[in-house]
């Protein structure tokens, strides 16, 4: 029986591999959320242009990119601070256009190619509850700075970690010239941020930019006017291989890319995580939605 299960494990395994290397692309796809959306979203996407595509989602970071770089993954679709900071060790602050172009430059020596980004920047955020937001006037995080300065009562939660960042909550308030006592900052694990910023706990709240909860919470994303917060622009990167053996892969990718938001990948996420709709019906409605089908 042993011999038996270890010969069909291994022909599952052989076939798997036959798949995969007749597959004219690979996606790959990260382990959360958006990323699973944005896997599927291509693999459909791909497939109806006519491309037999094996879609690999659930992947951890580290090891998407590595097999990105190994060959083993054509296409992914990553963030411009996450190759920036985490893959190129690059700290020096950057603003948005800047980070692309880095990235882009520093990525294509090893082989990859960066496409378009698109306008979904999963980047951390300030929030507000969208009737408080609007009550108060505060749209910007300039806005913000002048409410705090101005002598107006206002609550801030935040995650440990940003509070204790060296490019976090201190240089936050450094860069927009406002200081919050200590008696006005609550730190707690992110998803609690968001439960107290839903429930009026707190006014303002630590947030990222496309996750479900806020399009769901009804909260408003104070717009980053000063460029503080690094860009994690979600952009599709390419294999160089890839792109020489399908040319016209980069426009097709590109028109994709130019159908994301912030808005759009926050409501995307939300009826995945908040509605329970599965990861696949979520992309092909999308998909179909825009035409892309």
């Amino acid at each position: 029986m042993k011999k038996l299960t270890t010969l069909l494990s291994g022909l599952a395994l052989a076939s798997a591999m036959t798949t995969a290397q007749a597959a004219d692309i690979t996606v790959g796809g990260k382990n959360f959320t958006e990323q699973q959306i944005i896997a599927s979203m291509t693999g459909q996407y791909l497939e109806n242009l006519g491309y037999d595509v094996n879609t690999r989602a659930g992947m951890g970071s580290a090891v998407l990119r590595q097999a990105q770089e190994n060959g083993q993954i054509d296409l992914y679709w990553e963030y411009t601070g996450t190759s920036l900071i985490t893959y190129n060790n690059i700290s020096e602050r950057l603003g948005p256009e800047e980070t692309y172009e880095r990235v882009k430059e520093l990525d294509a020596e090893k082989g990859l190619v960066w496409l378009a980004p698109s306008a979904a920047n999963n980047t951390y955020a300030l929030a507000m509850r969208i009737g408080e937001a609007e009550e108060r006037d505060i749209q910007t995080l300039s806005e913000l700075a002048a409410a705090v300065n101005n002598g107006e009562e206002l609550s801030f939660g935040l995650n440990a970690e940003f509070y204790a960042r060296d490019d976090g909550w201190r240089p936050l308030m450094e860069a927009y010239d406002f200081q919050v006592g200590r008696r006005d900052v609550s730190r707690m694990d992110s998803g609690l941020v968001y439960q107290a910023l839903r429930d009026g706990q707190v006014n303002v709240g630590l947030v990222f930019a496309t996750d479900g909860r806020i399009p769901a919470f009804h909260f408003q994303v104070l717009e980053d006017d000063r460029d503080f917060f690094p860009s994690y622009a979600l952009t599709p990167v390419v294999r160089q291989q890839t792109l020489d053996a399908f040319p016209d892969l980069a426009e097709q990718m590109n028109t994709l890319s130019a159908h994301l938001d912030d808005d759009t990948m926050a409501e995307l996420n939300a009826r995945v995580d908040v509605r329970r709709e599965t990861v696949e019906t979520v992309a092909y409605q999308f998909l179909n939605e825009q035409g892309l089908l």
